[in-house]
């Protein structure tokens, strides 16, 4: 069967067709269905129809976006009537080499067989048969791009230039060569005012999907991510591909959520304060969070302000548990981390609290506190320990994260479920060490 006869046979069997046809292929023929992308590529990664200047394809992780862009350059060079010249411009010069060239889904992994293309990895060039050159640029230098000419650019996770706009302006003005430059936008859709600017364009297209629109990818992935992060802001935006604007005067807006994260690292703590926020009914969530001070770093109150960094090290939160259950995951994160004082609301009942608590631990180091303010206003302060550089989330705690977006300037709530349970039990923890006037630590025991 020739080349042209058996891609429209598999172009008309539909995909489950074409992969119980797959099975009875030879391996050359093989071979050529493994170098023709449209044949097993799923619906989202087609090119958009019609005249477009830019295509931004926003989509969740795994979606196929890179593949996306090493099969749309290879067309272009492929079929071009005279050389290209083919800006790739990456968050920098380090991920646009690791991902659109060398990477597993990049320019050199897609090429068919036969086809030559020089890698100069040096100068950051790849050169093509027939006389086609391709670019690397990076996001976080927008004048490397004032200057050259291009007929077309690949730009990937646009919402990570660290000069956005500047760059993205250099690249539009050079992008005059031929008679239809055309720029791709391969992303995560994580909002930014580079993105924000690209997508109101006139001339912009915009396709994508989630995650589990790639076939291809393995069903254990799947159910693991679905476990890990469904039904949170992270997997909206991460998975499902969506773009998410903060809410509406967000003490915890996504910039400064992603400005004071630290890398997971391991570190000893002169205090570790745990704050809980017992839940109102059986079926809601008791917020479990731990925060601690660094070792060596003063911790006296001054002013009304603590001295020292504080960091958020883990949220051990547990819904629809009875108040035993949810007591004695307080005690397991007391011992796990050598908590010198548990803070816990006691406005849903303090003396139940104080009782099952004790009955968990006699000698758990307990405080009942009663809320005066309402949530989102004790929240304030502690919102501005981050804005201070004063306070850091030690790793990503995507179902808190999603909570604290929601707390609002002046009290409300905007986020998911009907209270910011692990938000409140993380603001209790830090009020503690860094704003509560008079606070002690307890007397700890070395081990």
């Amino acid at each position: 069967m020739s080349g042209g006869d058996l891609r429209a046979r598999l172009m008309r069997a539909g995909a489950a067709g074409r992969a119980r046809l797959y099975d009875h292929l030879s391996e050359a023929e093989r071979a050529f269905v493994g170098g023709d992308f449209a044949l097993y590529r799923h619906g989202g990664q087609a090119v958009p129809g019609g005249v477009w200047r830019n295509w931004v394809l926003m989509a969740g992780r795994g979606f196929g976006k890179t593949r996306v862009g090493a099969e749309w350059i290879w067309s272009l060079v492929r079929t071009a009537r005279a050389p290209l010249r083919i800006a790739l411009v990456g968050a920098t010069i380090d991920e646009a080499r690791r991902v659109m060239v060398e990477g597993p889904s990049g320019l050199l992994a897609v090429q068919q067989p036969g086809e030559a293309v020089q890698w100069h990895a040096t100068r950051g060039m790849l050169n093509f048969a027939r006389g086609s050159q391709a670019q690397l640029f990076s996001g976080a230098h927008g004048e490397g791009l004032r200057g050259p000419e291009h007929h077309y650019a690949w730009c990937d996770e646009l919402a990570k230039w660290k000069q956005g706009e500047a760059a993205w302006h250099n690249l539009q003005l050079g992008l005059r060569a031929g008679e239809t430059p055309q720029c791709l936008v391969t992303t995560t859709p994580q909002p930014s005012r580079a993105m924000k600017m690209v997508l109101a364009m006139p001339g912009t297209v915009v396709s994508g999907g989630g995650t589990h629109d790639n076939p291809h990818l393995p069903e254990g992935f799947l159910t693991a991510m679905a476990a890990q992060y469904g039904g949170t802001r992270l997997a909206r935006q991460e998975l499902d591909g969506m773009m998410l604007s903060d809410v509406q005067g967000s003490l915890w807006p996504e910039a400064l959520i992603a400005r004071c994260r630290l890398p997971t690292h391991a570190a000893r703590y002169a205090r570790v304060a745990i704050g809980v926020d017992p839940p109102a009914s059986a079926r809601g969530t008791c917020g479990i969070v731990v925060a601690g001070i660094g070792a060596g770093i003063g911790t006296g109150v001054v002013g009304g302000v603590a001295g020292g960094t504080a960091h958020v090290i883990a949220d051990r939160s547990v819904g629809g548990a009875s108040p035993e259950t949810w007591a004695r995951a307080v005690v397991r994160a007391a011992a796990d981390f050598g908590a010198d004082r548990i803070v816990a609301e006691g406005n849903q009942g303090g003396d139940m609290i104080r009782s099952v608590l004790r009955a968990a631990n006699p000698l758990l180091p307990l405080t009942i506190r009663h809320a005066a303010l309402s949530k989102g206003a004790r929240a304030e302060p502690v919102a501005a320990l981050f804005e201070n550089g004063r306070a850091f989330f030690v790793g990503g705690f995507p179902e808190l994260e999603e909570q604290l977006a929601g707390m609002v300037a002046g009290g409300g709530y905007e986020g998911p479920g009907a209270s910011p349970d692990r938000a409140d039990a993380m603001v209790w923890a830090l009020h503690e060490l860094m704003l509560t006037v008079g606070s002690a630590p307890a007397v700890r025991r070395l081990d």
